[in-house]
């Protein structure tokens, strides 16, 4: 297990995200919260393991530009050394759009989700990305 602070880790999750951002391409807007640091499961809270967590959602585009975001990122991952371990329905009743992708350095993990709403619903379109960081111990 890696040991590093929080602020090691929280800057790797936020490049991580820039890095799907740009991927994205997608002219709309992000929401703005930064990355924030999480015990890290299946660990007993004395260990003190962390994970430094970044979500973050884009809206405010039409939905047939997310879709096409989605397919950048099934092409652009792998070239940028990612591994795509996920691609299809998540297990939402909805069968939401998912690609999760592993880093190759093993340092981090995204999931993201297509949230597309029909053009009868009052609600907005989405795109839902959830960056992770591997389990650490601070040091």
């Amino acid at each position: 297990m890696q040991v590093g602070d929080e602020k090691e880790f929280t800057a790797q999750v936020e490049h991580a995200s820039s890095e799907i951002f740009d991927l994205l391409a997608v002219k709309g807007k992000a929401t703005e919260p930064g990355a924030a640091t999480v015990p890290c499961a299946g660990y007993p809270d004395e260990n003190d393991v962390r994970q430094a967590r970044h979500a973050w959602s884009l809206h405010g585009a039409p939905v047939k530009d997310l879709a096409g975001a989605m397919e950048r990122l099934r092409e652009q991952l792998p070239r940028r050394g990612w591994k795509i371990v996920k691609d299809g329905p998540d297990g939402s009743r909805a069968r939401t759009p998912q690609i999760v992708a592993d880093s190759a350095d093993g340092k981090n993990s995204v999931d993201v989700r297509l949230l597309a709403e029909s053009e009868e619903s009052d609600k907005t379109s989405l795109i839902e990305v959830t960056v992770v960081s591997a389990c650490y111990q601070q040091a």
